[in-house]
C-alpha cells in the first residue's frame, strides 16, 4: 500500500513529537517544513523553507494527502503572532491551493487563549469566545482563516503544552515559588506526546472515513487550581514552597473539558498532571 504523505508546517516541539508517532505507524511518508532542517527527527523528509515568505516555502511533492500547521510564534509581539498564525497559515493554504490535488484535511494546532471566561466557568467547543488579548484575537482570526479555506479544516485548541524540555513549572518549584490558596486559579495543560497523539487519532478517523469535527480542545481529563499543582509538585521534589510573596502563573483561569476529543476514541497517554509529571521527573531526576 502506498503510504499517505503528511506536511507538518513549522516541525517544531508539538510537530516532532508528531511525525514520530507517524513514522512508527509505518503508513505515512511524513515532511516536515521548517527553517532549521537539522532539528527534524530520524525519518522526516526535509523541507527548507520559511513559512512567512510565500517563495520560500522550499519543495514539495506533488500531493499532500494531510497537512498540520503547527507553527510556533518566534516571540510574544502582536507582529509575531500575526505571522505565525495568520501569514504562515495563509501562505500555505494558497501553496495547496495551487496544487493540482488538494488535501484530505488540515489541521491546525490553535489555542485556549482563544477564550475569554476568567472566572473558573467550565468551557468547551460550544463556548463563546470574545478574547480580549491580541494574541486570543489573532488565534481566533487563524481559525476562522481555516474554516473560510476549501479544505476540510480542523483546529485543536492547546493549553498549557508540557514534556521533555519544557520545565518551567518544575523550574519555579525548585527556586521555591509557590502561590497562594486564594482566589483559586484553575489552569489547564496537556503533554506533548498527547498533543500529536490527538492529530494522529484525528487523521485515523479521517483516514476510516468517521466524524472529524472542526474544533477539539485539546487538554487533559483535570482542570486543576494552580496551587494543588505547585504544592504536589513541591512535594515531589522535596521543595517548601513560599505560598505568600508569589503569585499564581497566569493560566486564563478556566475549566476546559475534554469530552468531544474522549467521545471522539482517544485514550491520554497522560490523563492527568500526576501521570504527566511522574514521567517528566523522573528524566529530570
Amino acid at each position: 500500500m502506498n503510504k499517505l504523505n503528511v506536511l507538518i508546517a513549522g516541525c517544531g516541539y508539538v510537530g516532532c513529537e508528531l511525525a514520530r508517532q507517524l513514522i512508527a505507524m509505518n503508513c505515512f511518508s511524513v515532511w516536515g517544513l521548517r527553517r532549521n532542517i537539522a532539528a527534524l527527527p530520524d525519518g522526516v523528509n526535509p523541507i527548507a523553507g520559511d513559512l512567512f515568505q510565500y517563495q520560500d516555502l522550499g519543495e514539495w511533492p506533488e500531493q499532500f494527502d494531510y497537512v498540520i500547521y503547527a507553527a510556533a510564534t518566534d516571540g510574544s509581539s502582536e507582529e509575531q503572532y500575526q505571522h505565525a498564525y495568520i501569514l504562515g497559515l495563509n501562505n500555505v493554504l494558497h501553496r495547496l491551493s495551487a496544487q493540482k490535488q488538494p488535501p484530505r484535511r488540515v489541521f491546525f494546532t490553535s489555542s485556549t487563549s482563544t477564550f475569554h471566561q476568567g472566572n473558573g466557568e467550565w468551557v468547551d467547543e460550544t463556548s463563546t469566545t470574545e478574547p480580549t488579548r491580541f494574541n486570543g484575537r489573532i488565534i481566533l482570526a487563524a481559525e476562522d482563516l481555516l474554516q473560510r479555506s476549501p479544505f476540510p479544516g480542523t483546529a485543536i485548541r492547546f493549553a498549557g503544552i508540557y514534556g521533555p524540555g519544557r520545565h518551567w513549572l518544575t523550574d519555579r518549584v525548585l527556586r521555591g515559588e509557590g502561590c497562594p490558596k486564594e482566589p483559586v486559579v484553575f489552569s489547564n495543560r496537556i503533554h506533548q506526546k498527547d498533543c500529536a497523539g490527538i492529530i494522529a487519532h484525528l487523521i485515523r478517523r479521517d483516514i476510516d472515513q468517521l466524524p472529524v469535527d472542526s474544533l477539539y480542545l485539546g487538554v487533559d481529563c483535570e482542570p486543576t487550581a494552580t496551587f494543588d499543582v505547585l504544592q504536589w509538585l513541591g512535594q515531589k521534589l522535596n521543595v517548601s514552597l513560599d505560598n505568600v510573596n508569589y503569585p499564581p502563573p497566569m493560566r486564563g483561569n478556566r475549566r476546559c473539558s475534554n469530552q468531544r476529543i474522549i467521545e471522539a476514541g482517544y485514550t491520554f497517554f497522560y490523563p492527568d498532571y500526576q501521570s504527566g509529571y511522574t514521567s517528566l521527573l523522573q528524566q529530570i531526576k
